[in-house]
């Protein structure tokens, strides 16, 4: 049996589809990007979160986690090299 507090369980009503919290959310980050690339991680930061409310996303704190390291990871290195 699953412990419901391990962040593993995908039906946690934690997060459970909530389109007043998604809108909230993205309308902060809208709020929130500007020119500098601080505030516009910032607000790229603020949209994922809002995906785990979004019926329309699947994703996990595991998977935003993940995406924020890599976005702190860029940053550091001074952006994406091709």
């Amino acid at each position: 049996m699953s412990d419901a507090t391990d962040g593993d369980d995908p039906d946690d009503p934690e997060f459970e589809p909530d389109p007043e919290r998604v809108a909230l959310l993205r309308e902060i980050a809208d709020e929130v990007r500007g020119d500098s690339s601080e505030r516009k991680q910032l607000a790229n930061i603020l949209y994922r979160v809002s995906d785990l409310y979004d019926d329309a996303e699947e994703t996990s704190p595991e998977e935003i986690v993940r995406n924020v390291k890599f976005i702190l990871e860029v940053k550091e290195r001074g952006g994406l090299e091709r």
